[in-house]
């Protein structure tokens, strides 16, 4: 395995474009430097150790693009090559693009942060209906909450909403019911829920799609030609996707999304992602004031975990990095500034990225396996010199902390 991963490693290397390919200083926020070689030892050893299939790698200096490489493969069952251009499934780093739309149409008036999401429909939000048999919101029917709920609540996961109705399923409903876990408000929990309720709302106010207004808006004056909130593969050109692999390395089924969704159903390729990034570490998009708001913590977050069981433990072990949200962006204090991180998991993908505004350094990581996770603590140590990240928080379990039977 190792013979052969070398083999697709140098490949894709010698692939690259000569200005992020060649040897060069790399500055971590804490001052000190790695060099483009050293990083490379540090992937080809993570990735045979952990069995990650794929990855791809951005490292940004002085909020630009100084690193860009991708390693192994798009699809280990017929050894294709990944490279900087194959178009991964996003995820959540959906919801990270889809904060920034949010917030031009706040600069402009569009939508206010504070005004209640109900005050913008011309009925009850329970009433709508919707085609493809799905409910809506008709189970918040008779519950008055949801009148409460506004565009600040649902880009800091404060909704009180489930992450996502199906997840709470029982029985013979395979949607499940949508419902408040919490008074809208009063506390973090994530919720994609949240993010596509506030798209409902925009598509109201505007008459337009998200994937027209994330086109228009983001995606084409960035460059960003092969990124799409409808993610669906195209026929005859497999070789240009990467397929998920679980913890075994074997390639997952095609999955695709043919209906635009805020919260998580982006395609995107490493250049492309990496390219909205800069924009963002260069505020190209926002005003300054509006940046500001954005990665300024606007709930604490005091639960043990994001997810699962622990979500609903609180401590205090997050508090030296004041973990907290902000709009659309996870954020955490450290000595060298604020931490701007928005990370991406589903079946056979798992992507992490973290910015520093302050200083213009960051790092973005793509992967196409199941295993992906258990590098990223060190890999974000070696990388950027981030120590900051809540790894234990975010379940990202170093490979040699699990037991790999």
């Amino acid at each position: 395995m190792l013979k052969q991963f070398l083999f697709t490693l140098s490949a894709v290397l010698l692939s690259m474009a000569p200005s992020l390919g060649q040897d060069r200083q790399i500055q971590k926020i804490d001052g000190n430097y790695t060099s483009s070689q050293e990083i490379d030892k540090v992937v080809a050893r993570l990735m045979d150790t952990a069995d990650v299939t794929g990855l791809a790698l951005t490292v940004f200096n002085n909020h630009n693009a100084v690193y860009q490489k991708a390693f192994g493969y798009s699809n280990a069952a017929n050894k294709t090559p990944l490279s900087t251009s194959t178009i991964f499934y996003g995820a959540s780093l959906s919801k990270a693009v889809f904060s920034v739309l949010v917030m031009q149409l706040v600069e402009e008036g569009v939508i206010q942060l504070d005004t209640p999401l109900q005050h913008y429909l011309k009925k009850p939000l329970p009433d709508y209906k919707f085609a493809k048999s799905w409910k809506g919101y008709s189970d918040l029917k008779g519950d008055k909450r949801y009148e409460t709920i506004t565009a600040r609540m649902c880009l800091t996961h404060t909704t009180g909403f489930p992450n996502w109705r199906f997840l709470t399923s029982k029985g013979r409903d395979p949607e499940g019911k949508l419902y408040f876990q919490f008074d809208p408000g009063t506390r973090y929990s994530y919720s994609g829920e949240g993010l596509s309720l506030l798209q409902f709302v925009l598509e109201q106010i505007t008459g337009k799609g998200l994937e027209g207004m994330a086109q228009e808006r983001i995606f084409k004056p960035l460059g960003m030609r092969r990124t799409s909130y409808i993610y669906v593969w195209q026929p005859g050109m497999e070789n240009q996707y990467a397929y998920g692999h679980n913890s075994q390395e074997n390639p997952l089924p095609k999955d695709e999304a043919d209906d635009a969704g805020a919260a998580g159903s982006m395609g995107t390729t490493p250049a492309d992602y990496s390219k909205f990034l800069e924009a963002v570490l260069s505020q190209q998009l926002l005003r300054n004031d509006t940046y500001n708001e954005m990665f300024k913590q606007q709930v604490a977050i005091r639960s043990k975990q994001q997810f699962g069981p622990n979500a609903l433990i609180d401590t205090d072990e997050n508090a030296d990095i004041n973990l907290g949200y902000g709009l659309g962006w996870g954020v955490l204090d450290s000595p060298y500034g604020t931490g701007a991180f928005k990370e991406g998991h589903s079946e056979g993908y798992q992507h992490y990225s973290i910015i520093f505004p302050d200083s213009g350094i960051g790092v973005l990581i793509l992967t196409n396996s199941d295993n992906g996770e258990s590098i990223f603590k060190e890999f974000l140590e070696k990388t950027i010199g981030d120590i900051f990240t809540p790894w234990q928080w975010e379940n990202y379990i170093p490979y040699d902390y699990q037991d790999r039977k």
